[in-house]
């Protein structure tokens, strides 16, 4: 089974949207184990969707169709359709009366274009849409199958797992069951990792093993298993995982769906610890993200955002003559624990350009960590790249840092 995937929108063609659709439509049609060769974008011209969609769909068994399912002039991806399917549109009453009813639980009255979303190609069938007013569509052709999704992307990642996804699986004949696990590691190269893990890489089979670079968020290593049943695929997995771990080891700082600053949240929590930051380079980033983590409250103090040298001083109770030094962030780190009442705390100073400070040049960076009952450490490193990625790098490399120390208790 072979399915190509078409983007719908000007927007895409100009930049003004990043296509983040298609590559997650990829993502989850490899790991149903479905080839996908070909994705392109089109803009909302009626001509060239004809053309793009017809010569996508003599090339595979099917099409996954993002976009232009709005009520607007422009959406005529429901117009595209028909016309590659030689058959008018038809209104579908059903659909005008739950698109009408889902304004009604808003107590809004529907605009008259949102009408044109219940028109249908002919023969075609509706993809149930319970989180939008655009309906899905799938439509077949010759032996062949059109599936068209909204663009927005909570809508159609739902409809592609619980429809599409299955349906594709159904007419391939695959009775299998596909699980997959991403391993997240810091702390090592692309090819440093693909050295340490080689010997599994060249013999993988079920699990596969595939490598994902994510920038600041790390690398992640996807292992992915065929089995007749979801405990098999996962015991399959969890062999691999084993064997993987052995060889990473504190490489690894998450599984899936974690992050960095979950795994150290859910390790102080776990510690009964409470958690501070201080922060000079990073401004704040550091405490975003742990923030943003659901539940923080229960264990995460809060961030003293000390940028400038005065406030390091008056704030934190800094002494030290230059603010680039490892006694500088210790006394951040030990002045956040006593300022926020925190049990441990991660604290991050440095140049993150565009000019060196204190003849120390840009990407100079000082960690420290300060657990009570224990010495503080620090540590420095010289990071690559501008202003923002010194910035971001900072923020998840302290956050590690703090992670390494908490494990090592």
């Amino acid at each position: 089974m072979k399915c190509n995937v078409l983007a719908i929108g000007t927007e895409l063609l100009l930049g003004q949207i990043v296509d983040t659709n298609s590559a997650w439509l990829g993502e989850q049609l490899a790991l149903a184990g479905i080839d996908s060769y070909d994705h392109r974008k089109v803009g909302d011209n009626l001509g060239r969707m004809v053309t793009a969609l017809s010569d996508l769909l003599d090339e595979a068994q099917a099409v996954i169709v993002c976009g232009g399912l709005g009520p607007t002039p422009d959406d005529v991806t429901r117009e595209a359709i028909a016309e590659v399917m030689g058959v008018p549109l038809v209104r579908r009453e059903e659909l005008v009366e739950k698109i009408a009813a889902m304004f009604g639980m808003r107590d809004r009255d529907m605009p008259a274009n949102n009408l044109r979303q219940a028109d249908i190609p002919e023969g075609a069938c509706v993809i149930p849409n319970s989180l939008g007013t655009a309906p899905g569509i799938m439509a077949e052709i010759a032996g062949k199958v059109i599936y068209a999704v909204p663009g927005v992307p909570y809508e159609m990642q739902a409809m592609i797992k619980d429809f599409v996804i299955p349906d594709l699986l159904e007419r391939a004949g695959m009775r299998s069951v596909i699980v997959s696990r991403s391993l997240k590691t810091w702390g090592t190269s692309e090819s440093g990792l693909a050295e340490m893990i080689a010997t599994q890489v060249d013999a993988q089979s079920n699990p596969s093993i595939a490598f994902l670079a994510r920038g600041i968020e790390g690398l992640y290593v996807r292992l992915t298993a065929k089995a007749a049943n979801e405990s098999d695929a996962r015991a399959l997995i969890e062999t691999e995982e084993t064997e993987l771990r052995a060889i990473l080891g504190d490489l690894i700082f998450a599984v899936d769906d974690e992050t960095m600053e979950s795994v150290v949240l859910k390790a102080c929590a776990e510690r009964g610890w409470s958690l501070g930051v201080a922060e000079s380079l990073t401004g704040g980033l550091i405490g975003a993200r742990l923030a943003n983590v659901p539940g923080a409250s229960t264990t995460f103090r809060g961030s003293i955002a000390s940028y400038a040298t005065e406030v390091k001083r008056s704030v934190l109770g800094v002494t030290a003559s230059s603010v680039v030094s490892a006694e500088c962030v210790a006394q951040m780190a030990e002045g956040a624990q006593r300022v926020l009442g925190c049990d441990a705390a991660v604290a991050v100073t440095g140049v993150a350009g565009p000019d060196e400070q204190e003849g120390q040049p840009v990407g100079t960076v000082w960690f420290g960590v300060a657990v009570t009952g224990h010495a503080t450490e620090t540590v420095s490193t010289r990071l690559p790249g501008d202003r923002e990625r010194i910035r971001q790098f900072s923020t998840i490399s302290a956050l590690n840092l703090l992670r390494l120390r908490l494990n090592s208790f």
